[in-house]
């Protein structure tokens, strides 16, 4: 999955509702001297207030339903001058508390939830509460069992907004995509060093997201040592990670279980896995005595580590094929070539970061999934996935209807794909199901 393609926020990011912006209102205001300005508008930024975030009437709606954000088309005004990153309460239009925010003056995003309770303290005893939550969760699920790999936290979907943790072996990798989050960087990987006991713990802060939140990217160790290999074990099959420089935190922990049941279904198939990375729906197929893989990847550095993992495990590396290639190009020669595979795997990057990239977006979906109905034999499972938060679950759906139809095939959906369970989706935040996938089998 490391096709060349800009990396997108650790959650997903979208205009303002209504298209407004309390700043411009502002800026309008101050270019228009014979218009009044708005009494509550004049208070933003007064220094001598105490610091508040006041909601338009009727804009507290989403707070109530518990979404964990607010956007700047919903903010009456701020009143003091509060610093990004700072904790603030939320007020609706008459003074009652709704939350405790963390604000951010820089994105449309202009608060992110750290609590609905009046009562409670936003310090290092809160998040350390919260973050052992977190571990209990994942602990309750058994993960460990079947990998020493997984997500330990999940942003809004386990109350800390802007938050991810992963965990490969005794290394975390921490990246903070908010303001709020970064305020209290020092505090999590204190906790964290508390909780967990890593070797090391690595920052990869450096998604788009934090451009938007006015934060400088930052890499780099944050406790401890890095090891000189760090590895992942699951089901059983190990993958060498490169949490420095890979993909996303190093690895890609949310498809745990659909690489699983790809190798279920590999047994004595032809395989082609698109944007591959370091091999992870490939070694699946190959442990599980696919009859071929042909992996394709347009990162060389990623393909020289997906090949170390075939012999780390090792597997029968004269079934594999390698290609360092743009996907887009190989599919067309191999269909001019007539090649036919039994199973696919179209597994590609952000597309569709937010709403806005999704006609873009959509266009190249339909263009991968049409090539790859038309490379598969009759009968064949076609895996296809979307991780781009401005593309509904309804809208990947009907994209791949019309590439099935305009490929001239008939395809059932067998399966409905999602995140692995450590990254879970909180029922009053949707945005945290980023993931979607489908298994169709072309009759």
């Amino acid at each position: 999955m490391s096709q060349s393609k800009p990396r997108s926020p650790s959650t997903p990011h979208r205009q303002s509702q209504g298209g407004k912006d309390f700043r411009k209102r502002v800026q309008r205001d101050k270019q228009q001297p014979d218009k009044p300005a708005l009494q509550t508008v004049a208070r933003v930024g007064a220094a001598s207030a105490k610091p508040c975030i006041t909601l338009n009437a009727g804009r507290e709606k989403s707070l109530q339903r518990r979404h964990p954000w607010i956007f700047s088309g919903a903010v009456e005004c701020i009143d003091g001058a509060p610093s990004s990153g700072d904790t603030l309460p939320v007020r609706d239009a008459e003074g009652k508390f709704l939350a405790w925010a963390a604000y951010s003056a820089d994105s449309q995003i202009t608060a992110r939830m750290w609590s609905w309770s009046e009562q409670d303290v936003i310090d290092k005893a809160f998040f350390h509460s919260r973050i052992a939550n977190a571990l209990a969760a994942r602990r309750t699920l058994g993960l460990e069992r079947d990998s020493n790999g997984m997500r330990l936290i999940h942003a809004e979907s386990d109350g800390l907004p802007g938050l991810i943790v992963d965990q490969y072996g005794d290394v975390l990798v921490m990246q903070l995509g908010s303001a709020g989050a970064d305020h209290w960087r020092e505090t999590f990987a204190d906790i964290l060093q508390e909780l967990c006991a890593p070797v090391c713990i690595y920052e990869r802060s450096d998604s788009d997201g934090r451009e938007r939140e006015g934060l400088p990217i930052r890499i780099g160790v944050v406790r401890g040592t890095l090891p000189d290999k760090v590895e992942v074990t699951e089901n059983g099959l190990r993958f060498a990670v490169d949490v420095a420089a890979g993909q996303k935190t190093g690895f890609y922990l949310d498809q745990r279980d659909n690489r699983a049941l790809t190798g279920m279904l590999a047994q004595d198939k032809d395989v082609l896995n698109c944007f591959c990375y370091t091999g992870g729906f490939s070694l699946y197929a190959l442990r599980n005595g696919a009859k071929s893989v042909l992996s394709i990847d347009s990162s060389q550095e990623a393909l020289h580590l997906a090949q170390a993992n075939v012999k780390l495990n090792g597997l029968d590396s004269s079934r594999a094929e390698w290609q360092c290639a743009d996907v887009f190009e190989v599919l067309r020669k191999l269909r001019d070539q007539n090649r036919k595979f039994d199973l696919i795997v179209l597994d590609p990057p952000k597309f569709a970061p937010t709403a806005a990239f999704a006609e873009k977006a959509s266009r190249a979906y339909k263009d991968i999934n049409l090539l790859g109905f038309k490379l598969l034999r009759p009968g064949g499972l076609l895996f296809t996935y979307s991780c781009s938060g401005g593309i509904s679950d309804d809208l990947f759906q009907k994209i791949i209807a019309g590439a099935a139809l305009d490929a001239g095939v008939d395809a059932q959906i067998v399966k409905k794909l999602h995140a692995a369970a450590d990254h879970p989706v909180l029922l009053s935040f949707p945005e945290g199901a980023y993931l979607k996938g489908l298994v169709l089998r072309v009759g």
